[in-house]
């Protein structure tokens, strides 16, 4: 079967993390969900072990106080970087000073728990008992998935946004969902219809010049 190049590399380079333009009030179908993970696992999975796992949050208490977890660690990230508050009114002159990703970062903190799905890619066992090449596999073996199943919700129009701030709060996300001890989380993706009909290839520093062949530092 030959590709449509075209069609293909659309998606690949319009995929983007979605947060303003995520539906908040239009529901999600659980077989549209489930029919995008039957995609994801398709992806590759070390030693063929297929030990990931996706916890789905669609209960609208879970997802308050999954949110709630995000909002704190975003504060302390925000203030650490920034010096200054998300939280403060839209109005307030210093938030008008920020940049427009941090704006809508900081949207997405106010709106998560609105968000009608939250996704968080797992894999068993844990990275930081691991050496480099442990940690590596481990990881390997479920960011692949996870962003498979971004491509997927992509294609059925469906946004989702990267985000691993919650894992400031793991251990408290894990007690809230049952999550077993020996399990990694490895992000969490609010999921919703995106509002409007398509996005843009995104800014990005030419491959070229972060490319080097043979040796570190030489370009062709």
């Amino acid at each position: 079967m030959e590709l449509d190049l075209k069609v293909v590399d659309h998606l690949l380079t319009t995929t983007r993390s979605v947060r303003r333009r995520l539906d908040l009030t239009r529901p999600v179908e659980p077989e549209v969900i489930q029919e995008c993970l039957e995609i994801a696992i398709q992806a590759p999975t070390g030693s063929y072990a297929q030990n990931w796992r996706f916890m789905v949050v669609t209960d609208p208490e879970k997802r308050a106080r999954l949110a709630e977890l995000y909002r704190a660690a975003f504060r302390e990230y925000i203030q650490s970087k920034l010096s200054i508050d998300p939280y403060l009114p839209e109005d307030d002159p210093r938030m008008q000073r920020l940049s427009r990703i941090t704006r809508s970062a900081i949207y997405l903190a106010k709106h998560l728990h609105e968000v009608p799905v939250h996704i968080i890619p797992c894999i068993e066992g844990r990275a930081e008992h691991g050496d480099v090449l442990a940690q590596a596999t481990l990881y390997g073996s479920i960011l692949p998935a996870a962003w498979s199943l971004m491509l997927a919700l992509r294609a059925r129009g469906l946004g989702a946004a990267w985000t691993t701030l919650h894992l400031a709060y793991e251990k408290e996300a894990a007690a809230l969902l049952g999550i077993p001890e020996d399990v990694t989380q490895a992000a969490l993706l609010p999921v919703a219809y995106f509002k409007g009909k398509d996005f843009r290839p995104g800014r990005r520093i030419p491959a070229r010049e972060l490319t080097y062949w043979d040796t570190w530092g030489r370009r062709r």
